[in-house]
């Protein structure tokens, strides 16, 4: 009696400690910083050949999870974008194939089920890659991948929250911590479980302009494509909101003036 009641009184005692440590575990990292071109407040602007190698990544990696609902292919080649010609903008909606109109019997689905597609067009979204969220989470062990429209602009550190849990996977877990089955250890994420396996690896795409296609490369390179999805005429607005503050600086001064002059000779 006399040893199990201190062992006893050192267990209740551990146990508020213990289980601190296990919260402090699973609290997600803040986001590691970037210094992309466009995160510059008033004059950042998009780099055209990372939105360019961006577009790669999601197109050849990340869409086959992820839908990007926001964006029509026309949008690939509108100003303020990723600056692709319109025959590259009519090349890349014709290679992807879209949900069909009904055909003249009234028809969505072939005889095997599958839903009838076409060959798409600058007009078109880009299409989901898969039917509705059921399907989403059947082929995702239950989870269901978000769409990356304004992914950017919906989590809490926007682009350095999407760039650190893309670089995030591979580390060791703290001792003690149990990664659940079926998820990853990812430190920027709630819980740090996240049901994504790791999306990149290094030469995951070949980049046309010869960029070496790292790990952080690609990251660094689709975040700023989806920054862009999430905000595609940022470019415009602060453009804008320059010429309202040089037009607001000039008529203080014009303004500033027309007082020294009506009132020079009433004092």
């Amino acid at each position: 009696m006399r040893i199990v009641l201190p062992l006893a009184l050192a267990a209740a005692l551990l146990a508020p400690t213990l289980a601190a440590a296990q919260t402090a575990d699973s609290e997600p990292l803040p986001p590691r910083s970037l210094d992309l071109s466009f995160q510059e407040p008033y004059f950042g602007l998009y780099d055209r050949a990372a939105l360019q190698r961006g577009y790669q990544v999601y197109k050849e990696v990340c869409s086959a999870c992820h839908s990007l609902n926001r964006i029509a292919f026309h949008d690939l080649g509108a100003p303020g974008g990723p600056g692709f010609s319109e025959a590259q903008v009519k090349a890349l909606a014709a290679a992807a194939k879209v949900p069909a109109e009904p055909n003249d019997k009234g028809e969505t689905y072939n005889s095997s089920g599958e839903r009838i597609t076409r060959p798409g067009i600058p007009a078109d979204a880009m299409p989901a890659p898969f039917a509705n969220v059921e399907a989403a989470r059947a082929a995702n062990n239950g989870a269901a991948p978000p769409d990356l429209s304004v992914i950017v602009k919906a989590r809490e550190g926007g682009a350095n929250y999407v760039y650190s849990i893309l670089t995030g996977f591979g580390q060791k877990p703290p001792p003690g911590f149990k990664v659940l089955a079926g998820k990853y250890y990812n430190p920027y994420f709630a819980g740090r479980n996240i049901s994504m396996p790791p999306p990149l690896t290094d030469g995951a795409v070949t980049y046309s302009d010869g960029t070496k296609a790292a790990i952080d490369q690609e990251a660094k390179d689709v975040v700023t494509f989806l920054s862009w999805a999430a905000e595609p005429k940022m470019e415009e607005r602060k453009q804008l909101g320059f010429e309202v503050v040089a037009f607001l600086v000039l008529l203080s001064a014009l303004l500033y003036l027309s007082y020294r002059r009506v009132w020079r000779d009433k004092h």
